[in-house]
């Protein structure tokens, strides 16, 4: 049993990390011709340190809302840095959603390997092809006709609602997934993914 919980605590560990070196990788590589890397590498570290307190509160007083707290904590900090560095909202919350995708996967990856899960291997493929959908969107975004004012945000916000609407849907039908926090995930799911749309919505109204 011991070397069964040293086992699974080194793919958390392991997978973790991976997932944190290229989470503070990608948020520089995108803030980087804006901001002093003291500062985004900072601000990543906020953000780190945002998710792991509601993380760590997760596992303690409510374990099947890891995921969403988790979420709280990312925004949460994401929130402190734009306000503490004052940091362009949009493109930061872009910079850290994109960021934190890669570490999503891998954390759904850790879990497929830890119990051969098939629905995490899922999980983990739904988010990298999200990823991978936020790069399309990147690179023609600003050739979509009727989104006028070509301000960055739009791939991140997007891929983000179509991230939540999606899992929305499959709580529909399964409730019980990774991360899932049962009837509540439907109307969590939906709420955000209508949020990141407004945002989107809003944005496409803003001029250059």
């Amino acid at each position: 049993m011991m070397l069964y919980l040293s086992v699974n605590m080194i793919v958390d560990i392991a997978f973790n990390f991976v997932g944190g070196i290229v989470f503070l990788f990608i948020f520089w590589k995108k803030l980087k011709e804006d901001y002093l890397s003291n500062q985004i590498f900072s601000s990543a570290f906020l953000i780190i340190i945002g998710i792991f307190l509601f993380n760590i509160i997760s596992r303690f007083y409510f374990p099947f809302w890891w995921f969403w707290l988790s979420f709280i904590g990312f925004f949460l900090g994401l929130g402190i840095v734009i306000l503490k560095f004052g940091l362009r909202v949009y493109e930061t919350v872009e910079a850290g959603l994109v960021s934190i995708l890669p570490w999503m996967s891998f954390v759904y990856l850790a879990d497929s390997v830890r119990n051969t899960s098939w629905i995490s291997l899922v999980g983990f493929v739904f988010t990298a092809g999200i990823l991978v959908l936020y790069l399309f969107l990147n690179a023609r975004y600003k050739d979509f006709s009727w989104y006028k004012s070509g301000r960055v945000g739009f791939a991140g916000l997007t891929a983000f609602g179509i991230y939540f609407l999606i899992r929305g849907l499959i709580a529909i039908f399964f409730p019980f997934v990774l991360s899932f926090v049962g009837d509540y995930e439907p109307i969590l799911s939906g709420i955000v993914s209508f949020t990141f749309f407004l945002l989107v919505f809003n944005l496409s109204r803003k001029s250059l």
